[in-house]
Parts: structure tokens; sequence; C-alpha cells
């Protein structure tokens, strides 16, 4: 859909100008440093911008294969009409003053935006920088020079961010192969150039630094196709939680808009960076290496400490220490000094030379147990760093398993780092950043591997969940609570005993139809947390027990909560035994549906020990956040505990994930607790919460 923006033969620039300082004037001059095709300026008062002749309006000239809109944004409607009654289809708008002004920028866009459809044009902007395309020669940007040419594709939804990449990555000698400022994203999106860069061939890596998303679901199932061919990584601002928003479900007050993006990112196969700094390494590096067929690594040293603290971090990041093999070990005691350390990490002392470094490194590569290596360098006294670099790279470029370096020190490192620079090689100034960066060659790894089953489909009974929700809409109510039970079974969620009723008559003959022991719980709208109100009354045992309970909470409960409306009271059989859970969705403005699974009680409460997935989730989806979560062990089996029915919660899940996706209307759903009993026996939901939107 954009090829054609990217590989434009001729640009008319519309607010050319000689003026220097002016955006008009640094737009012809990054164009005619380096672009090959043809150059229109527009300039209603001049003949001839910079040598060129220019026109005073784009109808003078006729279609171009790109025009890029530079002027005041008052004016701005007026002259994209003109774009678009000569037929040109591609149109990047650099002006700002558009809806991140004012409500009159506001309707300028919306004119923008207006015209742009009824012509048909693609539109990056307004209040962009440009758009860059290196393979093409063609910088429609006010970036004062063009990038190098390289297989990393670029957005950013920050010109600032643009600016200081180009400028960054100048110096580290990095390339890229397209980059767009998405601005405002009154049309082209980050969807839209997801589905570009993942088809382009001078493309390897797709980065990208965003503050929102237009279509979230959309851009998930671009992801996965992008992520199958080419890393993805992004970089997402604006992590806080949504705190004005009112909520009333432990999910609701767990999940925060990241909680979301964290989630479909993971889901979609997307690396998430934290800083640019993380965005430019995992980019580099994944564009550069290739990639380890496992997570085992080794590290070749000159120093101890660097290879404790690199050991240190790279079991805290999920990846192992490379076991060597006794011929491995062997050879480099051959060569290496008596005193160094031939095991993993392999010290090869301080005084190490250029070709004692090479000749480890060249053992260790050969290792097959071996997956990738990083290779630490400490400017010591007899140090040669340049020509440590010069031996690093010749050997690593020779292998099929990446070799991460980090030349860590100052000024004695800079020549050593220049070497690298040159070959295209990064290097990363702590050990962390190598090793996080490896971690980011291995996920990869795992995402190119990854699956994407549907999910699956249960035979489930809408109507009567319809119905359920339109009488409660017709009773005025957007807050279903115990007496919606049926909606679970409705999806063949498994429930415990129950019984509603509204008088004491009603509940003693409920009781003694059910058997003892009971728990009762009130019924109300207006209490999300029933226990703090007393609310929920335990080892009822007889039918005096039950009066008893009954009438304590229609007399003390409206002392507490004097606006509740008591709606009657839920018995259930007690359910002893089993573990208890949490699984709960609340809709992200984003994303969607967004599902909560933790173990229940203090786990959610205190510890917040959740995960969360985008619905609808499939079988893997659901084991990643029943094993993601930091207490999954207890539900496993620990200390002699038998294991939890984990199948019965990932079908329970599954069923709830397509709940939530039939009625969209559900706003907050919550089974808490849901009882998970040993290996084999099943679960069951015990109390439940639903709102609707409004």
């Amino acid at each position: 859909m954009l090829n054609h923006m990217f590989n434009a033969k001729s640009v008319a620039i519309i607010g050319a100008s000689e003026t220097k300082g002016k955006i008009g004037n640094d737009l012809m001059i990054s164009l005619l440093n380096y672009y090959k095709g043809k150059i229109v300026p527009i300039n209603n008062h001049r003949d001839e911008v910079l040598g060129i002749q220019a026109y005073k309006s784009i109808k003078d000239y006729g279609p171009v294969d790109l025009a890029v809109v530079v002027i005041p944004s008052p004016f701005v409607p007026a002259a994209v009409r003109e774009v678009g009654e000569t037929g040109t289809k591609n149109l990047v708008v650099i002006s700002a003053g558009f809806k991140e002004t004012d409500e009159v920028g506001a309707e300028l866009e919306k004119q923008l935006v207006d015209i742009c459809k009824e012509f048909d044009i693609k539109l990056v902007g307004p209040n962009c920088l440009g758009i860059m395309n290196t393979y093409n020669d063609m910088n429609a940007s006010f970036s004062s020079d063009i990038a190098k040419k390289g297989h990393i594709a670029f957005m950013t939804q920050s010109g600032a961010i643009f600016a200081a990449i180009l400028d960054y990555a100048d110096k580290k000698n990095i390339g890229f192969s397209r980059i767009v400022s998405l601005g405002n994203k009154a049309g082209i999106n980050e969807t839209d150039c997801l589905t570009n860069f993942m088809d382009d061939d001078n493309t390897g890596v797709i980065a990208g630094y965003l503050e929102g998303i237009v279509d979230g679901p959309a851009f998930m199932e671009a992801s996965k196709l992008a992520s199958k061919k080419k890393p993805v990584v992004i970089i997402k601002s604006g992590t806080t939680s949504k705190g004005s928003e009112a909520i009333s479900s432990h999910t609701g007050t767990i999940a925060g808009s990241d909680s979301a993006y964290d989630a479909a990112f993971k889901q979609c196969g997307i690396l998430r960076a934290t800083s640019l700094e993380e965005i430019m390494d995992y980019s580099r590096t994944l564009a550069l290496f290739p990639l380890p067929k496992g997570k085992r690594i080794a590290i070749i040293t000159n120093a101890g400490g660097p290879g404790i603290m690199t050991t240190d971090s790279i079991i805290n990041h999920d990846l192992e220490i490379a076991q060597f093999t006794e011929a491995t070990k062997a050879k480099l005691s051959e060569f290496l000094p008596d005193t160094a350390n031939v095991n993993n990490p392999v010290d090869v002392l301080g005084d190490a030379s250029p070709e004692r470094f090479g000749f480890a490194l060249d053992t260790v590569l050969q290792d097959p147990n071996v997956d990738g290596v990083i290779y630490l360098v400490t400017p010591q006294s007899v140090t040669d760093p340049e020509g440590t670099a010069k031996v690093a790279i010749d050997h690593a470029k020779s292998c099929d398993k990446p070799v991460l370096f980090s030349f860590f020190g100052g000024t004695r490192c800079e020549e050593a780092e220049v070497v690298l620079n040159e070959a295209k090689v990064p290097n990363y100034l702590y050990p962390k950043a190598a090793v996080v960066s490896m971690k980011a060659l291995y996920d990869y790894t795992v995402i190119k591997a990854r699956e994407y089953p549907e999910p699956p489909v249960f035979d489930v009974d809408k109507e009567a969940v319809k119905n359920i929700i339109d009488d409660a809409r017709k009773r005025g109510t957007n807050t279903l609570g115990l007496e919606s039970f049926d909606i679970l079974k409705a999806y063949g969620i498994p429930t415990v005993g129950t019984a509603i009723s509204k008088t004491l008559k009603e509940t003693v003959e409920a009781a003694e139809e059910i058997g003892y022991p009971l728990v009762m719980k009130i019924i109300s709208p207006q209490i999300s947390h029933k226990s703090d109100v007393g609310g929920i009354k335990l080892n009822l045992n007889n039918a005096e027990d039950v009066k008893a309970a009954y009438e304590d909470m229609m007399a003390k409960i409206p002392e507490k909560v004097p606006d509740a409306v008591l709606e009657g009271v839920q018995l259930q059989k007690m359910v002893s035994g089993g573990k208890e859970v949490i699984i709960g969705m609340i809709q992200d403005p984003t994303f969607g549906p967004t599902l909560m699974f933790g173990l229940g009680g203090i786990y959610v409460e205190i510890l917040k020990d959740v995960k969360f997935a985008i619905a609808p989730v499939n079988e893997n989806d659901v084991a990643g956040m029943i094993s993601g979560i930091r207490t999954h062990k207890l539900l496993e089996g620990s200390r002699g505990s038998e294991p939890a029915d984990i199948p019965a919660i990932k079908d329970i899940i599954l069923r709830v994930s397509q709940l939530v996706i039939d009625f969209p209307e559900i706003n907050e759903f919550e089974i808490n607790p849901l009882i998970v009993f040993d290996e084999g026996d099943g679960a069951l939901a015990v109390d439940m919460r639903l709102i609707l939107k409004e």
C-alpha cells in the first residue's frame, strides 16, 4: 500500500522556500543532496527555488508520486484539494497546527482527512517530520541528513525521537531502510507501516516508538504475520494506569493501560524495549547477528569481576551458562596460561594478547554446547583493545553463532569502538546491555518458531446469556452478581450448588433442599466486596444458623451501606479443599477484552501476582498466562502437595474468552474465587461479578 510513496520518482514540495531556516528550504536541500528523482517546488511567489523551476500551484505541474506540504495549517485543506485534483495519491503533511493544538486545529484536521478520503489519498501526518527511504535516496523530511543504508525500518510517533535516533545512529554507524514520522496519524498509522515493512526486501528488522495504537486488534493481527517474517521491536511510552476510570473489580483495579499493551505485545511476537538505548541495541543486534539455536551462553573475559557480573545477568535474564565439553576445556588448557580459568566464564587473564583472546573465542565457538558468546574486554595496562577488536571481528563474522562485544571503559576503548563501528559491529558499553541484547536474539528464535492456533469454539447457550443481559437492561441495572450464575452455566463453566432466595422462608426452605454445611452471600449491585460489610456467612450447619445469618445481614448491612439495595441472598454448598484462583476481564480502550488470571486471596489483593492476555485466546496463550505468574509452582504441586487441575483452569479461561468476545457489552467480568481441586477433579466457580457497559 505504501511502496509507491516510498519509491516515489517525483516529489512536490508545497511550501518550497529559498529562505534558510524555513522547513520548506530544509526539505529542498535534503532532497537536492541525494535524491535522483524529479523535484517540483511549489511556491506562489517565486518562479524558481534553489535553481529549480517553481510552480504557483501543483495544478500547474500535474500529478507527482508524492506531495509534501509545509505551509501554515489554515491553508493546508485548500492545497490538499488541489493535490487530489491532479490525481496525486501520496501525501505527507509536515505542517503543525491541527488536533494537537485546539478545536480549530481539530476541525482543520477533519477537513484534511475528508479531502484525502474523497480523492483516495494516502496521508502521513499531519504534524510530522516526514518520511525517508535510503534505498531510493529520498529524504522527504526536515531531518538535516539522510540516514545510512541499512536494514532497520523505523516508525515513530514523535518527531523529536526521529531526529534523535538519526543522530545517534549516525555516530554508531547504524543503517536504516525506511523511516516514517507518523505525527497525528490522521491517515497512515502503525499497522499500515508494519504491513509495508514486513514485505520490504531491504528491511530486516521493524522498530518503532509508539505513544498509542489506533486499532489494537488489527495491529495484533499484523504483528503476528510480521513477527514470523522479521523481528518487531517496539518501545511504548505512556505506561501509567487508567486511574480516573470508575472500576470496582480486582481485575479493573490491577489492570492499567500498560498491562494490555504488555499482554498484546507478548501474544503477537513483539519484542518490547523500555528505552531508546534498548530499542537501538535490540534492532541493530537483530539486524546484524545470526539467531542462536538455544540459550546456552559462553563468556570470554580478561577480568574475573565482569565475568561474574555477566554470569549473574545471564541467569537473571532467563538464559543459561553453557557447560563446555571436556574436549573444549582440554583444548583451552593446552594454550591458555595455567592460572587461566577454562570453565565458563573463560578468564584469559589481564595480560591477554589479541591472539589469546582470538584462540579462546575460536575454541569456544566450536563447542556444540555453546549457542552464543559474550566477549568482554577491560582496558588493563597491557591490553590492546584495538587489536583485540580486530581479531574478534574476524572470528565472529565467520561463525553462525552470535558473538556480542562489550569493550567497556572510556578513553582507552575508543579506538576499539571505532574499529567495531567501521565493521558495523555493535559495542555494548556495559555487559548487561550485551546480555539483554542476546536475550532479544534468543526470544526472537522462540517467536519465529511460534505457532498461532485458532481458539477453540465451544457449544454454548448464547440465547440464555442474552436474555439475562436484556433483563438486566430492562431493570435498569448494569451490575450482575450471584443471581446471574446461569451465565456461567450457559458457557459450560462448572458452578457450586446454589440457590437464590428473597425472603427468610424461601432461604430456610432452600437450605434444607441443598443440604449442609452452607455459605450465605448477600446479593446487592452496590456491594462489590461482600466480606467487608458482613455479607458472607460461613459454616451454616442447620436451619437455625441460616435464620440467624439472614436476619443479621438484613439488619446490619443497611447500617454500613445505607444506599445498597438488598435483593436477597445466595446459598451455596460449602466447598472444602482446593486452591483459589481468579479469572477476570476488563475492556481495554485499545485492545478490547483483556483477560486476567492469578491465584486468589492475598496473591491477587496484595502481591498482584497476575498475568493478562487479550481475548480471544488460544491454548498457548492460556498456558502462558498460567505458567507466567510467580506462584505457578503452587498450582503445579510443591513441597509434597498434589498438583491442581490445570487443564480445568485452561478450559474455563478459554470459555470465559469466548463469552466476552460473544458479548462485547460486558465491560468487566470476574470469577472470584474459582476453586480448583487436585488434578483430574475439576474446578468450581463460587462467585462472579459482571458489569455491563453504560
